[in-house]
């Protein structure tokens, strides 16, 4: 099959409040290194990524270019944009960077990537078997069966139901689609916030955005249990342990 362009959408614009520390967890050292490194080192050496945007806090930007991407020689961030209050603002404002054709070289055929900065154990397998999914269902995401048993439960935290565990799973990033798609399913998003809100519908990852705008369903796609994301003091600990 002949490859397809594929953009990264690399999310950096954490603020750092439940790590509890006054620097923004993507500047945080992991081994040496700002945790935002690991993502954009994948990125940048893989061989199914051929762009990147990435997204970080208004106020971070030239930090981010001088510090991160021009210091570490990261050629594939193409574009440096700033993200919003919320993960789905973050996102819609990387995707109006593709749509206006802000990019060296367009992608509208190909797919985005969507990465959570703060996940630093992204593999080339997880890119490869991704892409894989994404070009024979049009929108795969990266995710683990839960090890442990789930409770839902109510207002007050009593437990009110047991999902079978074998159809649990924890969902991870890259979260992969169709250009098309996924800008399509943030465009019927953005304009239908108010409504959302009032049906006390909160977007939580962009899988959820196609599934809900676009009725699509994701394919799910086996990743790694080390690919993590980095939130709190104890993940930073488990990290450093992976790390190492």
């Amino acid at each position: 099959m002949e490859k397809k362009r594929c953009t990264a959408v690399v999310l950096a614009a954490g603020s750092g409040a439940r790590m509890h520390s006054s620097v923004p967890k993507q500047f945080m050292e992991l081994g040496g290194k700002p945790l935002i490194w690991y993502a954009l080192e994948a990125v940048e050496r893989s061989s199914i990524i051929d762009d990147c945007i990435l997204v970080t806090g208004a106020g971070d930007i030239s930090y981010m270019r001088r510090e991160i991407v021009e210091k570490y020689g990261f050629s594939k961030v193409d574009k440096i944009t700033a993200g919003g209050s919320q993960r789905f603002e973050s996102v819609a404002r990387a995707l109006e960077v593709l749509e206006n054709g802000e990019l060296r070289t367009p992608n509208r055929e190909g797919y985005v990537f969507i990465h959570d900065g703060a996940r630093p154990f992204l593999t080339e397998k997880i890119l490869e078997d991704t892409y894989a999914a994404a070009y024979a269902y049009g929108a795969c995401v990266a995710a683990m069966p839960s090890k442990d048993t789930v409770k839902l439960a109510d207002s007050e935290g009593y437990a009110v139901q047991t999902p079978n565990r074998n159809s649990v799973w924890l969902v991870q990033t890259p979260q992969v689609f169709e250009v098309q798609m996924i800008c399509e399913a943030y465009r019927m998003l953005m304009g239908q916030l108010p409504l959302l809100k009032q049906q006390g519908i909160e977007i939580t990852d962009d899988a959820m955005v196609v599934e809900t705008m676009l009725r699509r369903h994701v394919k799910l796609v086996q990743a790694s249990y080390e690919n993590i994301k980095v939130t709190t003091p104890e993940d930073m600990r488990i990290a450093e342990v992976l790390l190492g």
